[in-house]
């Protein structure tokens, strides 16, 4: 197996290192400027074309649908291409990963989605989550290959897109543990409470969730709001999330609004991380 990398940016450059230091020849690429994010050890391709002929398994880190099938439809029409494995760690939803996994059945490539879950930090430590959607025999034939950049790796489905839905079903419920517990604290402090003292009743109590654990304590608590992902991923997955359920004609009344939220912050605070919606919640009472 020789393997490839696509996409260099927050998340998919800490985890190429981790494959690196792990896999001895890594050939890397980055639309945005291979040299420049490439992970020590490893080697820059010119091109998707040019990364599909020294590689048999691509794995991408991408930021929505629309480059996957870019990445797709490179190696689809490379000429000497040897790939016959793409697992997709990026978070496009169902349908697009049902796209992709056709176009590239076409020319004898399998594709597998393994979106992951943990952030930049997680990312950076190799402690991240994985959610494989493909053929068993798929998975373990790289089970090595992703247990050098991930903690654990959930064999979520053998159909393309539903390692996507485990992945939008996680971050619903993370956005709205986040915005909801915005709103919580928002209440708080404006009855005269303290933000800290109601984070750590919070806790011990029954409204514990990721936010009152990590982002709070950890993010917004000190000012840094540094988690690493931005507000107009979170927002594009819980549109996701909502597109998904529309289409399957399951409950999204609290996705709705959760959705609203996250786009009317990611309007008021372009660029944002996620964690910032403390601020447009705390100030957009409305």
């Amino acid at each position: 197996m020789t393997v490839g990398f696509v996409g260099l940016g927050k998340m998919g450059g800490p985890m190429a290192a981790n494959v690196a230091r792990a896999t001895p020849g890594l050939v890397c690429f980055d639309l945005a400027g291979t040299q420049d994010r490439m992970p020590a050890g490893s080697a820059a391709a010119q091109s998707i074309a040019d990364l599909s002929r020294q590689c048999t398994t691509v794995l991408i880190s991408v930021p929505d649908g629309a480059a996957t099938m870019a990445v797709a439809k490179a190696l689809v029409a490379a000429e000497g291409s040897t790939v016959d494995t793409l697992i997709d760690l990026s978070t496009i939803g169902p349908a697009a990963a049902a796209e992709a996994a056709a176009l590239l059945d076409g020319a004898g490539i399998t594709y597998c989605d393994g979106p992951v879950s943990g952030g930049a930090a997680g990312a950076r430590a190799a402690t991240i989550s994985l959610m494989f959607s493909g053929p068993a025999h798929v998975l373990e034939a790289h089970r090595e290959l992703l247990d050098s950049f991930t903690g654990n790796v959930f064999h979520v489905g053998d159909r393309a897109g539903q390692g996507q839905a485990m992945k939008l079903a996680n971050n619903f419920l993370s956005a709205t543990a986040l915005a909801a517990t915005s709103e919580a604290v928002a209440f708080g402090v404006a009855n005269g409470l303290d933000m800290a003292t109601m984070i750590d009743v919070l806790n011990v109590s029954t409204g514990r969730n990721s936010a009152t654990t990590d982002k709070f304590p950890n993010r917004i608590l000190t000012g840094t709001y540094d988690a690493g992902f931005s507000t107009a991923h979170m927002t594009k997955d819980v549109g996701l999330f909502v597109d998904g359920a529309s289409a399957l004609d399951t409950a999204h009344t609290v996705a709705d609004a959760v959705t609203a939220t996250w786009r009317g912050c990611d309007e008021t605070l372009p660029g944002s991380d996620f964690t910032e919606i403390w601020k447009y919640v705390s100030t957009n009472p409305a």
